[in-house]
């Protein structure tokens, strides 16, 4: 989800509510302790040079069982962060700690935002030699070929 996203969703929501893949939502009582950008230069095993920048949302679980982050603050502190910092429309990467601090894509379901487990890749498949993955399909799938199949109770099998 790009920055922009959030900004027209947040007006039509009552409540800012994350939910984690494992169904459980982060408690009511987070805070959004950072809106800032994060950029990562690297190299990738191919040789390629790549540049990445995303929007980080830091939620933090804080004792404080009285705050509930409405969608007007927290789209107030995006607002600043785009002046302050000049943010531009990256995607949003969420940062929040469960077990360890975690790195979650953002989607939104029509009712709470959905941190979405981040996956690594290789970016230079063809440079490392990795064969494309088999295309799984189910075996009711296949086309039968008449000439070598039967029907069930014809005698032939």
């Amino acid at each position: 989800m790009k920055l922009s996203e959030i900004k027209n969703i947040l007006p039509n929501l009552e409540n800012v509510a994350f939910q984690l893949e494992n169904e459980t939502f982060v408690p009511e009582h987070f805070h959004v302790t950072e809106i800032g950008i994060t950029s990562k230069n690297f190299i990738d095993c191919g040789g390629v040079i790549r540049n990445e920048n995303a929007v980080n949302f830091q939620l933090w679980n804080a004792n404080d069982y009285e705050h509930r982050l409405k969608p007007s603050k927290l789209l107030h502190i995006i607002q600043l962060s785009e002046e302050k910092l000049n943010i531009q429309d990256f995607e949003i990467e969420v940062e929040y700690q469960n077990e360890t601090i975690g790195r979650y894509d953002l989607e939104f379901n029509g009712t709470h935002f959905l941190l979405k487990n981040k996956t690594t890749a290789c970016l230079a498949q063809d440079a490392c030699n990795i064969p494309p993955a088999k295309q799984k399909i189910a075996l009711t799938e296949l086309h039968k070929n008449e000439a070598n199949s039967c029907s069930p109770n014809s005698g032939c099998c």
